[in-house]
């Protein structure tokens, strides 16, 4: 069960409710029953609901006291006896959506703190909650119902729709920000990009663009989203960046993308749209990653990705080919130590 010191649970909800939330069907149980929490598998009980989308936790399915399971319906028949099931295509989201209701997104309390310091000429939107220490400078524009952190910088200029939440120690300046977003503590958002004209004296290159990101946009922790050189840096609505993730100047990332943790993207490299990577993979820069691509964790990006296409290994070779290869080397690595 989650720690009560840090997470309030919005409980209990009757199976018909939860049934509702999750968009899944009813099956075998009595919709008035009431659930106080969500618990995995192995420490579930009879007042809990859990889920099962992974095959490898069959066999801890089978054994469950929880009360009620989502459940995919190629499952159905493995279900214990007496467990009442939410079937559903997507138990996962399903999942997703029911631990949602349990522990609803914090809501502002509306209150400023009397050591925040806020510039007289910039503006507010109705109920915005700002901490301890937080600065939010000069023109800064912060919508309704938005929560800056202790300690958090709002720079001058910057415009943040409705909805956002700014965990503390974030710093984020030269950027417009679209709604319900979410900064995890430590993101840097609008600084400056690496910009340098190489020579016997690296000569700076002022960064004079912005950062621009749409709604829904998810910024793990000490993430960082450097400001464009002249063109901007643009993430689309939707996406959603791991911790210790690092995008350059004048990158320009698709809607509904997932970049895991330290994942990298130089300069100027234009993502598709629903573009996944994985873990400490690398994109250099000036290429273009077309829609739907995928990038194996660590994988290093030297030229562009067509749409759809699954890549892996350093340099980056489309997935199938990477694995040829790699049990072609395991053969012959076997071959020679047999001669």
């Amino acid at each position: 069960m989650a720690d009560p010191r840090f997470f309030k649970n919005a409980g209990p909800f009757t199976l018909a409710q939860l049934a509702e939330i999750a968009n899944a069907k009813l099956q075998g149980g009595d919709g008035g029953t009431q659930i106080v929490d969500v618990q995995p598998l192995q420490d579930a009980g009879k007042e809990h609901l859990s889920f099962l989308d992974n095959k490898a936790y069959v066999s801890a399915f089978e054994v469950s006291n929880a009360g009620v399971c989502l459940i995919d319906p190629k499952y159905v028949e493995r279900a214990p006896e007496g467990m009442a099931l939410l079937v559903t295509p997507e138990p996962y989201r399903a999942y997703a959506r029911v631990a949602q209701a349990f522990y609803p997104a914090l809501k502002p309390t509306g209150v400023i703190h009397d050591r925040a310091v806020v510039s007289a000429e910039a503006t507010l939107g109705e109920g915005c909650q700002i901490d301890a220490c937080a600065v939010i400078e000069a023109g800064a524009e912060i919508g309704a119902g938005c929560i800056i952190g202790a300690n958090s910088y709002i720079g001058a200029g910057v415009v943040m729709g409705d909805g956002c939440l700014v965990s503390p120690n974030v710093t984020i300046q030269c950027a417009v920000i679209g709604k319900a977003c979410v900064f995890h503590p430590g993101a840097r958002i609008g600084q400056d990009g690496f910009g340098f004209a190489p020579g016997a004296e690296h000569l700076k290159v002022p960064q004079l663009g912005r950062v621009i990101i749409g709604d829904g946009v998810d910024i793990g922790a000490n993430a960082c989203i450097d400001r464009g050189t002249g063109p901007d840096t643009v993430i689309a609505s939707g996406t959603k960046i791991d911790n210790m993730v690092q995008i350059a100047h004048n990158v320009e990332v698709g809607a509904g993308c997932l970049f895991p943790a330290l994942s990298g993207i130089s300069g100027s490299t234009k993502i598709g749209n629903y573009v996944m990577m994985g873990g400490g993979a690398g994109i250099a820069g000036h290429l273009t990653i077309g829609d739907g691509a995928r990038i194996a964790a660590h994988s290093g990006i030297m030229r562009d990705v067509e749409p759809g296409q699954t890549v892996a290994g350093s340099p980056a070779l489309p997935a199938k080919e990477y694995w040829r290869q790699i049990a072609t080397l395991s053969k012959m690595t076997r071959s020679k130590k047999g001669a």
